[in-house]
């Protein structure tokens, strides 16, 4: 990493909770100061003061990134800043049957997991492009490997995620910002989350690391200059296994395994 980051600011969405306060925390204890997004009333400001327990200087910012206004409104108030790093953390996930989900929540989930990191990548790019070293590192999923049923949306997201980080490193080659994608598998992050793993059974045990692990598998193959990231080496494995294996044999065997939370009721 070097220290051309240090005294510089990263900028994290979703960083009250999960992998965006994993990958605060690990920012901060690189000497990384931090900008952290979050929800209103998901208690952000006490991420940002355990990162400036490490030593570092941690703002953080309510927003509903849902909201094309507030997407701007946090953009203009964080470009003061000297951003070295964006991770486009936030994002919506769930598993419903697509006749039963309101429209409402589905419009939710694009615009939070397509629309807010391009448009955050947009307003802050101008500012990091000025820098030796800046990066963007957009937060997919395992998901974007194949089409799922009962998932739908959320992997076909996450798949533009892949295909807009790859796109945009190669637009960027020459400018000094390098933009990677990571593609984790879940994580236990709430006691919801939990029981949606523990309802795939061995489908989904493996692979499974925690979210300061992935932070830290992540932030460490981005400062290599790695662009594809898929942490952990049964995840390695599985991205493989899901490439070779063909459409019509796991998109139903993935669709059964997710259509068992529906069956157990661990959305409710």
């Amino acid at each position: 990493m070097g220290d051309t980051l240090k005294g510089s600011y990263a900028v994290v969405t979703g960083a009250s909770r999960g992998l965006g306060r994993s990958m605060a925390l690990n920012l901060a204890s690189r000497g990384i100061n931090t900008l952290l997004i979050s929800l209103p009333d998901e208690d952000v400001e006490a991420v940002s003061e355990s990162c400036r327990q490490k030593g570092t200087i941690s703002l953080s910012f309510e927003a509903d990134l849902t909201v094309k206004s507030e997407i701007e409104r946090v953009a203009t108030a964080i470009t003061e800043y000297d951003i070295s790093i964006l991770i486009n953390n936030a994002g919506i996930g769930g598993t419903r049957s697509f006749l039963a989900i309101d429209p409402g929540y589905l419009d939710n989930m694009i615009d939070i997991n397509v629309r807010a990191p391009v448009l955050l990548s947009r307003h802050l790019l101008p500012g990091m492009i000025g820098r030796k070293k800046a990066y963007i590192l957009n937060v997919a999923s395992m998901a974007s490997f194949s089409p799922i049923g009962y998932k739908t949306v959320y992997p076909a997201s996450k798949k533009f995620l892949q295909y807009f980080s790859v796109s945009l490193n190669e637009e960027l080659r020459r400018k000094g910002v390098k933009v990677c994608v990571v593609h984790p598998m879940s994580m236990r992050t709430n006691s919801t989350v939990t029981r949606r793993i523990d309802s795939q059974g061995l489908l989904g045990q493996i692979g499974l690391l925690s979210p300061d692990r992935v932070a830290e598998l992540t932030l460490r193959r981005m400062f290599r200059g790695k662009t594809f990231i898929v942490p952990g080496l049964w995840n390695g494995f599985n991205r493989l296994v899901l490439y070779l294996v063909p459409r019509w044999i796991k998109v139903p065997l993935l669709s059964r395994a997710f259509r068992r939370e529906i069956d157990m009721g661990v959305n409710r």
